[in-house]
């Protein structure tokens, strides 16, 4: 196999051991960027670094909204590579299925100190690191619930609105220098998202015009080219990758 030319940029990747994550790390290592990856679980971290290669990704375990984790894996980051051009944001949780009006509060502050808190977290030790006077770009994981009713996952849909306006509050304050887009996916097949098509796959599969439901290269491609020279005059943008699902609002 050839070997893929180092591209000289480096890129942190949260929440990336598995799933949509590991996806978006595998399409920046294949054109050649050094990565270093986060999540919780530090045996599925070292077995992604195995597969990714060692010889261009890290891994720094820790949770997303442990502002000590944040400095570590920044900090570990600019260590091995020098910098850290790109930041995607991919760690989150949705640990409820209930409605709002009879949910927990305190399961709210959870999903929302995950999936934006921590965001911002990370954005703002990025900037301060390298992005501010060399530049770069930033990807946010949201998600399709974010930008429609979500019943039963309000609080994730919340939370992914939150993270869409965070991207464009970000985008404002880091231009020129720092580009920052979302990416908001319908359903991916990961473990994240498997009760929402386990034992049946081929029914929610069926209500997508383009056949099938996403896989994390899906979304690992879409990062690719939000953090490339090929969009660099996009920013503040939210791409939706949905495999044309929306397309399918208010038929019926």
């Amino acid at each position: 196999m050839t070997a893929v030319p180092d591209s000289g940029k480096a890129a942190l990747v949260t929440g990336a051991s598995r799933g949509i994550g590991y996806g978006v790390a595998e399409a920046l290592v294949a054109r050649g960027d050094r990565v270093c990856i986060t999540g919780r679980n530090e045996d599925a971290l070292k077995e992604a670094v195995e597969r990714l290669g060692a010889d261009r990704v890290i891994a720094v375990p820790g949770k997303a909204h442990d502002e000590a984790h944040q400095a570590v894996a920044v900090e570990r980051t600019m260590e091995a590579f020098g910098r850290v051009d790109f930041l995607v944001n991919n760690a989150g949780t949705n640990p409820v299925f209930a409605p709002l009006a009879d949910l927990d509060l305190g399961v709210a502050r959870k999903v929302y100190e995950t999936n934006v808190i921590s965001a911002l977290g990370f954005a703002q030790r990025t900037w301060h690191a390298w992005q501010k006077d060399h530049g770069g770009a930033i990807v946010n994981i949201a998600s399709i619930a974010g930008v429609s009713a979500s019943p039963f996952i309000g609080a994730y849909g919340m939370s992914k609105a939150a993270m869409i306006n965070l991207t464009l509050q970000l985008a404002h304050e880091m231009a020129p220098g720092v580009r920052v887009n979302a990416i908001a996916p319908a359903v991916v097949k990961t473990k994240f998202a498997q009760t929402l098509y386990e034992g049946r796959e081929a029914e929610a599969a069926a209500a997508y015009p383009l056949g099938r439901l996403g896989v994390p290269a899906d979304i690992g491609g879409a990062a690719a080219f939000l953090t490339s020279d090929q969009s660099e005059w996009i920013t503040g943008q939210t791409l939706i990758v949905d495999g044309g699902i929306f397309l399918n609002a208010g038929v019926g």
